[in-house]
């Protein structure tokens, strides 16, 4: 049934109002809700917000590295330490290496490491487990948080203007049809509606869309983190060591680089990131963070121990000149959905608590006022008075060095850039660059690209994909439509197959796509979307943008613990 046909059988659906309304329980989310309910109990005025959070509880969806700066974390509550933030492991040293294939590696000097890779005053966390210690504030104010809630659908009045979102349905079969358990979505209404769904959001992308708020901005870019969570012998671990990767195992232009922090309690969290704008089909990002493990850099820090979890998401890596317009009339953007992540620090949790803020301040005025679904401007204009933002104009160019010139232009002027220029006091680049295309535009033919050898896993130090996945604790209901939709059914095998050697088996860290024969030895693509781990990497590196990812049954998805 189409969605309209399922509202004139079964609905009207109920309808919840709310002064505003958040997408997606981050921590830019949670922020934002926190903020908004601190601005309302000291001024002891009723202010009701919501968060719709569409994992199974807060955190179960959050995967980040973690190196957590607290700047903004001080700024929205001070007393966090005496609160409990499981803020509990500071930076004891940095190492930034560049690695050889042939096992050696450089160790770069003190003096020549750039202040963006600098961590002091920062700590190793679990974001999962701070998100959820953020969701206990929000309540504890009287947030309503509702985990397990996909908010599906952008909803707008008469005007145009955006007057909330609906969540999905529950309980439609796979062929789209309502089964008998089947319930209706309902509406959350509000003044305001503010998304923070993280990069490459569902409904964000929806919004940006509608009101033209990239035009005049240059195309957003990704990256892909694949990461995984160790357990070490006692005699490993090294509480507080922050270490970064360049080189081996990239052997080409494409942007990358690895990170492994250690964690209390003999943790180590470690993993490898990918620009979406890579050349070669036959890349596997899942791959080369396997094969990047063997480095005897990396090895020496987690042989002996055990795997406890996997996952993987992408990561905004735009830069400020990518950022959409952040209002339109009813709503907001922020935190990763618009793209605030400082690529170069490797950093977005602070600048979303941040943005949320802001956008929660911006709201709160507004409401105050006694107006509703219009533009919060004095959001972007905070914005630009606050500590993020030259933050972000000091990073402006720094992936966009290796996306316009190569590796080794790149690595000089980040050099100059980051190292150079702020000892000379400047404070800013006096130069911009620009980018120029999208990042599934640069994927070239398979027959104009040298194929990649994997090694097969050992399951000790490396794996497969769907023992990851088994890590991941992803789980989907399987009588339900796929979220993984195709525009057009036929270009998968007409276009990815026959001219990008079928690239979806390889840039998806979960192996939910596979080209397989069919009763007639026809080839076809199948779609295992029970195996998603929601990273957006299909929706963003798809060579046509014929994938589409939407919003599967609530609560579906990975339940990552301690990521």
């Amino acid at each position: 049934m189409t969605p309209q046909e399922l509202l004139d059988q079964f609905g009207p659906r109920e309808a919840m109002e709310y002064d505003v309304v958040i997408v997606g329980g981050g921590p830019g989310g949670m922020s934002t809700a926190i903020r908004l309910k601190q601005l309302a109990n000291a001024a002891g005025k009723e202010l009701s917000v919501v968060v719709l959070e569409k994992g199974s509880e807060p955190g179960a969806h959050i995967l980040a590295g973690t190196v957590f700066d607290p700047i903004a974390l001080n700024e929205l509550i001070p007393d966090w330490k005496d609160k409990g933030a499981p803020l509990n492991q500071p930076v004891t040293d940095d190492l930034v290496v560049f690695l050889r294939g042939d096992g050696a590696a450089a160790t770069t000097p003190p003096y020549a490491v750039p202040e963006c890779f600098h961590n002091h005053g920062n700590y190793v966390i679990s974001l999962g487990s701070l998100v959820k210690w953020l969701g206990e504030q929000a309540e504890a104010l009287g947030v309503e948080v509702f985990p397990g809630f996909t908010a599906a659908e952008v909803l707008y009045d008469d005007k145009g203007r955006v007057k909330g979102v609906a969540t999905g349905h529950m309980g439609l079969g796979k062929d789209g049809e309502p089964t008998e358990n089947f319930q209706l979505g309902m509406e959350l209404l509000g003044k305001y509606t503010i998304f923070a769904e993280g990069a490459r959001g569902h409904l964000g992308k929806q919004v940006i869309a509608k009101y033209k708020l990239d035009a005049g901005k240059d195309p957003q870019s990704f990256a892909i983190g694949v990461k995984e969570l160790w357990e070490v012998p006692a005699d490993k671990a090294k509480p507080g060591h922050v270490l970064h990767t360049a080189g081996w195992p990239i052997e080409d232009d494409t942007f990358g680089g690895g990170f492994l922090y250690h964690q209390e309690g003999n943790k180590v969290t470690l993993g490898f990131v990918i620009g979406l704008d890579y050349k070669n089909p036959y890349m596997s990002p899942f791959e080369e963070m396997q094969r990047w493990k063997t480095h005897p850099t990396v090895r020496q820090h987690i042989e002996g121990g055990k795997r406890i979890g996997y996952g993987a998401r992408a990561i905004n890596n735009g830069g400020i000149y990518s950022l959409p317009k952040l209002v339109f009339p009813g709503g907001a953007l922020i935190g990763c959905d618009a793209g605030f992540l400082n690529s170069s620090r490797i950093k977005g949790s602070h600048s979303a608590i941040k943005t949320g803020m802001l956008a929660a301040e911006a709201a709160y005025e507004a409401i105050v006022a006694g107006r509703a679904q219009d533009e919060l401007t004095a959001y972007p204009a905070a914005f630009e008075q606050s500590w993020l933002y030259p933050e972000l104009q000091r990073t402006k160019n720094f992936k966009l060095w290796y996306k316009l010139h190569g590796k080794l232009i790149g690595n000089l002027m980040t050099g100059i850039e980051q190292l150079v220029l702020p000892k000379l006091g400047v404070k800013f680049p006096p130069w911009t660059l620009h980018a120029k295309a999208a990042d599934h535009t640069y994927l070239k033919p398979a027959s104009e690209c040298q194929p990649i050898e994997y090694p097969k896993p050992d399951n000790v130090l490396t794996f497969d994909r769907l023992s990851s996945v088994f890590m991941s604790n992803t789980n989907h209901e399987e009588n339900q439509p796929a979220h993984l939709t195709l525009k057009d059914a036929s270009v998968p095998v007409k276009l990815n197959l026959a001219k990008y050697a079928g690239p979806e088996g390889r840039y998806c860290p979960a192996g939910v796509y596979e080209f397989i024969q069919d009763a007639n030895g026809q080839d076809q693509l199948q779609i295992n979307a029970a195996n998603c781990v929601h990273c957006k990497t299909c929706d963003i590196k798809d060579p046509s943008q014929n994938i589409v990812w939407v919003t599967p049954e609530g609560g579906g998805g990975p339940n990552y613990a301690g990521m």
